[in-house]
């Protein structure tokens, strides 16, 4: 697309996904990171993964954190986040991203949630970064199946493994988000958000902001990205899927795209194809 890089403008970032056909549900992620600041965005999956080298900082559910190098890094699905280099010689990591439904049909242990965001253990930070790289590589569906276990099990010991209570289930602008959620092919406007919830457009925007730290557009555009990537791994023309979330155009789908997952939408079909 012109006037878009099919790379990041520093030349010592990049960042590359794929997706293994034997395990669905399941997304890798590598990357090394020095100059790109990523815009909010979410994953809507556990996003769990390891600082290999150098340290990020980043906002999650309103506040800023650190993960240095041999640090785990595990995020709970639907949390907006962001990620910028701490220091000059950028960050490198290896992620894996695991549907809740996947996880819990791995397991069959339901309400699997990470209290604590970031946590230094060298120890099973390098272990679960080779593992994610010998997932990368896995053969065959065989291989690939019994390293996701033994890599779930790394994770395990820092998850809280029970239902959540109805006071974290049940909050006034979830219906909001979820609405947010089921529109994000429509145009939005503040006033029928600020609507759901009985509050004018002005201190509907003051509250929404206070409890999600975004506004509801860039959690809009979340969505809408989020979307985008799964029609992208379905096969989809990216100009046929900026129309189907709700883009005006490509081009704007490329823009916002590369913001909030560091890779063009073509770059990212070609990755996860390549396997």
């Amino acid at each position: 697309m012109q006037g878009v890089p099919e790379q990041f403008p520093h030349e010592k970032d990049r960042a590359q996904f794929r997706q293994l056909s034997e395990l669905p549900g399941v997304e890798l992620y590598q990357a090394h990171i020095s100059r790109y600041a990523f815009e909010p965005h979410t994953h809507e999956a556990f996003g769990l993964g390891a600082i290999n080298f150098g340290a990020e900082r980043f906002r999650y559910r309103g506040a800023s954190h650190i993960a240095a190098a041999q640090s785990l890094v595990m995020m709970n699905p639907d949390e907006l986040h962001t990620g910028q280099s701490l220091v000059e010689e950028g960050w490198r990591y290896r992620m894996i991203y695991i549907d809740p439904a996947t996880l819990e049909a791995l397991t069959g242990d339901r309400g699997w949630w990470f209290t604590d965001v970031v946590k230094e253990d060298p120890a099973i930070a390098n272990q679960l970064s080779q593992a994610i790289a010998a997932l990368w590589q896995a053969p065959d569906a065989l291989t690939a199946q019994g390293q996701l276990l033994q890599l779930v099990d790394l994770f395990r010991p820092y998850a809280r493994i029970a239902e959540k209570t109805p006071q974290e289930k049940l909050h006034r602008f979830d219906i909001v988000r979820d609405y947010l959620r089921s529109s994000y092919a429509q145009p939005v406007t503040l006033a029928e958000l600020a609507a759901l919830v009985s509050l004018s457009p002005y201190h509907f925007l003051r509250q929404f902001k206070r409890h999600f730290h975004v506004t509801p557009h860039q959690m809009l555009m979340a969505f809408r990205l989020f979307e985008a990537k799964r029609l992208l791994a379905q096969g989809h023309s990216a100009a046929d899927v900026a129309l189907s979330v709700g883009l005006t155009d490509q081009a704007h789908l490329t823009r916002a795209f590369a913001h909030r997952y560091g890779v063009t939408p073509v770059r990212y079909q070609k990755q996860i194809a390549g396997r």
